[in-house]
């Protein structure tokens, strides 16, 4: 499941689902610049914006095809002939294997943390005026943890914490802003 982190200036604010955070973020009065909010994707630790307004439920379109109630929907999916050969040659046909291959893919990107790019992009973001960013740069792509932690130790421990949690996986960090 996809989680974002946000931020109002150095503060860190929230960390959880997209609902969780809106709300969180609805909760708050307004900042006196927009630019003070940053939210951020904790997949890609790039910044991204969530619509904060209320707005009223979209109607609901009518289901096409597949499985509604177990929330399958039929989409289309292109292969050469060669392919959905080896697919239904698969344990339980294509739709399985294709299903099963999804869910491996799902786990391995999952387990892998985000890593030095998600971190970089968070950092460029919202640290790339501090001192010593470029230098901690160089560490986090050197997976020197000890060396990138005493360069942002002057930092805002949140900043500090979140871009660890990132770049080295640390889910307790990423999940609740503390080390």
């Amino acid at each position: 499941m996809t989680t974002y982190t946000a931020f109002a200036n150095d503060l860190w604010l929230a960390t959880g689902t997209r609902a969780h955070v809106v709300e969180t973020l609805r909760a708050m009065d307004a900042p006196p610049r927009a630019s003070d909010l940053l939210v951020f994707d904790d997949i890609t630790g790039a910044q991204i914006d969530f619509d904060l307004r209320e707005t009223e439920p979209e109607p609901t379109a009518p289901r096409g095809p597949g499985r509604p109630k177990l929330g399958v929907t039929a989409r289309e999916v292109t292969l050469l002939p060669r392919h959905w050969e080896w697919l239904g040659k698969q344990r339980g046909g294509a739709s399985a294997a294709l299903r099963r291959m999804v869910e491996e893919g799902m786990k391995a990107s999952a387990t892998s943390g985000a890593g030095p790019d998600a971190a970089y992009r968070f950092l460029s973001a919202i640290a790339g005026d501090r001192t010593g960013f470029e230098e901690a740069v160089r560490a986090l792509y050197a997976d020197d943890r000890t060396r990138f932690e005493a360069l942002t130790a002057p930092w805002p421990i949140g900043i500090r914490q979140h871009a660890i949690g990132l770049a080295w996986g640390d889910e307790a960090v990423i999940a609740d802003g503390n080390g």
